[in-house]
């Protein structure tokens, strides 16, 4: 009976909460008041004022996150309606989320390995810019944490959306297929369904980056790993 009011409350709460950022950020629009920043940060303060563990809050808090597989898969629609466009633009869209997704890998592994992390950290951080699953399934494969994976791929997600703008303007990248490209191969779920409200096109090919890029990722990044280490 209380495990189901924890549930219950866990799910009324989050719920809350993000309806509410969801109100602050169509009133003030800033990459700083999007809904999945202001809503973890919000929870974040509760569970620690509170004092409330986290896994009594994932009692509750675990149903939301399994309706994380159906949520991506609905990206899939925009992308059925441009599939003309799109298809017109495969070769492009592809070539550019592979050479992404290795520079990304790449890069996270590189810098980390410059500045003397732990080598376990490394192997966390290597597959950050996919979604959590795909991200935690690489990171066990190479002995790395998956609960720091999951961190480093909420923060990917994140950063990615915060400077997004900023990054495309400076190179002049205001193409929607390159935008989209951009944005699903760096900051995955959580960049797309933010440029999805933005521009509809390119979200749909960041739709695309995104699933393209979890399966470079997955194929590439031991091999790249074992190399740059």
């Amino acid at each position: 009976m209380i495990d189901s009011l924890i549930a219950v409350a866990a799910i009324t709460g989050t719920v809350g909460i993000y309806a509410a950022a969801v109100y602050i950020y169509k009133k003030f629009n800033s990459p700083f008041t999007i809904p999945v920043i202001i809503a973890t940060v919000i929870i974040i303060a509760i569970l620690l004022a509170f004092q409330i563990p986290y896994e009594i809050y994932m009692r509750g808090g675990e149903w939301i996150d399994h309706m994380l597989g159906p949520a991506i898969v609905a990206l899939a629609y925009p992308v059925y309606q441009r599939r003309k466009i799109l298809k017109k633009l495969l070769v492009p869209i592809l070539s550019g989320t592979m050479l992404g997704a290795a520079v990304g890998v790449s890069t996270g592994v590189l810098l980390a390995k410059w500045s003397g992390v732990d080598q376990l950290i490394i192997h966390s951080l290597a597959p950050k810019s996919v979604t959590t699953p795909v991200a935690m399934a690489i990171t066990d494969t190479l002995g790395g944490a998956t609960p720091l994976a999951a961190v480093f791929v909420m923060i990917a997600g994140i950063g990615g959306v915060l400077i997004s703008s900023t990054v495309m303007k400076c190179f002049r990248i205001h193409h929607p297929i390159g935008r989209g490209v951009g944005m699903g191969s760096a900051s995955h779920a959580i960049g797309t369904a933010t440029i999805m409200e933005h521009d509809q096109l390119a979200g749909s090919v960041s739709t695309i980056a995104m699933v393209v890029s979890a399966v470079v990722v997955s194929v590439i990044t031991p091999g790249l790993v074992a190399v740059l280490m």
